[in-house]
Parts: C-alpha cells; sequence; structure tokens
C-alpha cells in the first residue's frame, strides 16, 4: 500500500482542475500525506511552520512592493524617458540586447537586479517605450506599447534563465548536477556551468537579433504609415 502515500499529488491535481483555493488545496495534500504516512498531527504543523520559518525570506519580495509604487509616484519612470531621450541613437531593440547582456553577465555572478515588478516594469520598459518615440514622427500604436512592453518581459526571462545556469551554485545547476549523479551519470556542477556558457552566448545572439527586428518592423510601418496594429 505505498502507493497510497501518493494521494497527495491526485488531491493537488483535482485542486487544480476544479479550481479551489491554491494554498488551501496545497496545505490538504500535505496533511493527508502526512497521515497516511504515519505522521501525527502535532509533528505535521511542526514540520509546516519550520518550513515556513526556513522560507521566510521569500515573502521579502511583498517590502519592495510600496518602495517601487513611491518611486513611479514620484517620477522614476520621467527619469528614465528623459535618460532615453539623452542617448539619441539608442534603440528599444538595442537596449534590451544591452539589458539581456547585463542581465545574463548578473546570473553568472547570482546577482539579482530585482525581476520584473522591481525592475523591468518601472525602468527598462518605460525606457524601451521611449526609444521607440524617438524614433517615429507619430503616436505608436496600442499593439506595438503591447509589443514593447512583452519584448521587456520577454528579455528579463531570457537574461535570467540562461544567466543563472552559468553560476555553479545556483538552484537550477545544484538539481541538474543531483539528478544526474542520481541516476549513475557523471555530471558535476562545473560541467553543467560550463556547458551552458555556449548555450547563454547562443540565446544573446538570437534574442538580440530578434530585438533588432523589432526596431525594423516599427520604423518601416511608420514609413508606410500604417500604425493601426503592432502585432504584425
Amino acid at each position: 500500500m505505498e502507493w497510497i502515500k501518493l494521494i497527495g499529488i491526485v488531491i493537488i491535481v483535482l485542486g487544480f482542475v476544479f479550481k479551489f483555493d491554491t494554498l488551501a488545496t496545497v496545505i490538504i495534500a500535505g496533511l493527508v500525506t502526512a497521515l497516511v504516512s504515519g505522521i501525527s498531527l502535532p509533528d505535521f504543523l511542526s514540520t509546516l511552520g519550520q518550513a515556513y520559518a526556513d522560507q521566510r525570506i521569500v515573502s521579502l519580495f511583498f517590502l519592495s512592493l510600496p518602495m517601487i509604487g513611491l518611486t513611479e509616484k514620484f517620477g522614476l519612470k520621467q527619469q528614465a524617458i528623459r535618460l532615453i531621450g539623452k542617448l539619441k541613437g539608442l534603440t528599444t531593440g538595442g537596449l534590451y540586447s544591452l539589458y539581456m547582456l547585463i542581465r545574463i553577465i548578473a546570473g553568472a555572478f547570482s546577482i539579482r537586479l530585482g525581476g520584473h515588478p522591481q525592475f523591468v516594469r518601472p525602468l527598462i520598459y518605460p525606457m524601451g517605450e521611449a526609444a521607440a518615440k524617438l524614433k517615429v514622427t507619430d503616436d505608436l500604436s496600442e499593439g506595438e506599447v503591447e509589443t514593447i512592453k512583452a519584448r521587456a518581459a520577454a528579455n528579463e526571462n531570457f537574461g535570467n534563465f540562461y544567466g543563472q545556469n552559468i553560476f555553479l551554485g545556483s538552484a537550477g545547476v545544484l538539481l541538474m548536477a543531483g539528478t544526474l549523479q542520481e541516476l549513475g551519470y557523471d555530471g558535476t556542477t562545473a560541467q553543467i556551468a560550463r556547458a551552458s556558457v555556449p548555450i547563454g552566448i547562443i540565446a544573446l545572439v538570437v534574442v538580440t537579433v530578434y530585438n533588432l527586428l523589432l526596431d525594423v518592423q516599427v520604423k518601416r510601418r511608420h514609413a508606410k504609415g500604417d500604425h493601426s496594429n503592432g502585432n504584425d
């Protein structure tokens, strides 16, 4: 009857399928799994509390939200736009490509830049939009603005994903090395990080081309006077 210990997985799947409260579903799944595994209720609550205490640093993310709101209210976005206005030759694609390069290097050294809410939304995206507006004589369409916003988020994801695997001590690299060793393969964190370097370079080149094509598309669309839709 060892399979009964997997009932927690079934509960989580059913909870997601029927759209029950996520936190409640996970806690119930953990409780049921503990009870069928012979773990007493006090021991379960103790384990749950200890896990929360050990991972409480994750909730520090919420402390940054008021700070981001205040900086936006008092002109962070305007200052970013003003800075881009002084860099006449910088395009949206060039800016995003430079940011991805910085993001990869930061990830390689395990330096956290803040992510979407703290850095991309209040700073990188407004700078990208301002750079695009400098290159056209009329207004950007709603579709173009949304595309520029999406590209800013995409470059954050690309840079974070490919950069963090270059760092030996990142959670992803440690997980891959541990899994390979458990399966009997000779895979160390150094080997995985070394193999991730050329992948990161290739990703940077591909995404840079992807970004520069955005500049071409916006320029071409406004040159033709057709900017009703920026999602072509």
